[in-house]
């Protein structure tokens, strides 16, 4: 074995991908006294095959025995001979090319291979805050004509209801000349029978039940008006309710487009300050071929995600422990968790939830500030929990689901939200 001059430990993933791909096409190649022990059995794989279920074998291999290296290196000059010639464009392919023949700029070379990798995933990000950014751009001017549909819709509601309001104020009103008429007639006939003293019990009579169906009549359209009156203070009252809901969401809305702006003009500034940038870096219609939304295995990148404004967080709880400090038991996994989201949260102001199997659990979690603790209910899974706040949360707004559980992954990427490794996750919360 002769360690190469070069880290492969911290080769990127672009290069270390094109040094399987090569490995495992050149194995056909070689004879079996070429190939480590270790590989033989790999070598009766398909080349597709070998790359993906043994591209870290390859690559390994390749760093830790110079004479597989040479071995390789022979294949490409007999059977493709272009791959030791890559163009001056193909970055990735001299970092291979370096790292092959050990070259004394290998070390320079593998850097800058890295540099661009990073700079092309900046600019897929930066793209998909700017699609993210004008999507709720659009979501908001339709929420706005909404609310002013909403609004035209409440105005002539309202006044509608004062339209019939005035309506029965006006019959009340004539309702009540009536009956003063028929009081002025009935004491005018009583006035008219005590002068004559001749008046029959027939006319009181007559003139007392008219009386009385004009006061009952009068009664009735008070009794409607108060109903009317009530009806249009409730029709009110949910009225404003409904624009009090809509202008919460319309709140949210704008804070998360606030956060995602700032998000990018943050991601702007540090690519107009990165050195080698030029502007056809940016031109429209192209792209490197970065492929955005990956999981994040990154602790630098986390911390970056974690700042953006009005992120949360969602935690898959035993499965951050499991990965972390599987031999403690289940509470003391929990508690020590919580114990150490606490600190993140408070330090990045982002919104935390961790879900935990409810079931089997006798104590409840401790409650600790800034994080948000739940328990799946009987019947129903951490991850489904999980897959319902992902999709309660308004289009837009930035989400972690921190796993390693690719059923939720493939989930939540549904619905926009970005996957994070659990080891990630436990580095950051406890470095070192």
């Amino acid at each position: 074995m002769n360690a190469p001059r070069v880290d492969w430990s911290a080769v990127p993933d672009p290069v270390r991908a094109r040094l399987a791909d090569l490995v495992a096409r050149a194995l056909g190649g070689l004879a079996e006294a070429e190939i480590p022990q270790r590989l033989r059995p790999v070598a009766r794989f398909a080349p597709a095959k070998r790359a993906k279920v043994a591209g870290g074998q390859l690559v390994t291999a390749l760093a830790e025995s110079k004479s597989f290296r040479a071995a390789v290196v022979a294949w490409a000059q007999r059977r493709q001979p272009h791959i030791l010639r890559p163009p001056a464009d193909d970055v990735v392919g001299r970092a291979v090319v370096a790292m092959l023949l050990e070259t004394d700029d290998a070390e320079e070379v593998v850097t800058a291979a890295a540099e661009r990798a990073e700079e092309a995933d900046l600019r897929a990000e930066r793209d998909a805050l700017r699609a993210r950014v004008q999507r709720l751009e659009a979501e908001m001017a339709k929420l706005r004509d909404e609310l002013d549909e909403q609004r035209a819709a409440t105005a002539a509601a309202r006044a509608e209801r004062e339209q019939e309001l005035d309506r029965l104020r006006q019959r009340l009103r004539e309702r009540g000349m009536q009956l003063r008429q028929a009081r002025e007639e009935t004491q005018k006939a009583r006035e008219e029978l005590a002068g004559a003293g001749t008046a029959t019990d027939d006319k009181i009579a007559e003139l007392t039940e008219r009386l009385a169906r004009e006061q009952q009549r009068a009664a009735a359209e008070r009794a409607r008006a108060d109903r009317a009156t009530e009806q249009l203070e409730a029709m009110r009252s949910g009225v404003d309710q409904q624009l009090r809901g809509d202008q919460a969401r319309l709140s949210l809305l704008l804070d998360t487009v606030a956060g995602a702006v700032e998000g990018l003009r943050g991601e702007l500034r540090l690519q107009a300050g990165t050195p080698g940038h030029r502007p056809a870096d940016a031109v429209a219609g192209a792209t490197t071929g970065g492929k955005a939304r990956s999981v994040v295995n990154d602790p630098v990148v986390l911390e970056r995600l974690l700042g953006v404004p009005n992120t949360h967080m969602i935690v898959d709880g035993y499965n951050v422990t499991k990965t972390g400090y599987p031999d403690l038991p289940l509470a003391e996994q929990r508690e020590r968790l919580i114990r150490q989201l606490a600190p993140l949260a408070a330090r990045t102001g982002v919104e935390v939830t961790v879900v935990f199997d409810g079931a089997g659990v006798v104590a409840p979690a401790s409650r600790v500030r800034n994080v948000r603790v739940l328990f799946s209910e009987p019947g129903v899974s951490a991850d489904e929990v999980i897959k319902n706040l992902v999709a309660a949360e308004p289009s837009g707004r930035p989400l972690l689901v921190v796993t390693a559980d690719r059923e939720i992954v493939r989930a939540v990427r549904d619905h926009d939200a970005r996957a994070v490794s659990s080891a990630v996750l436990l580095e950051v919360v406890q470095p070192g």
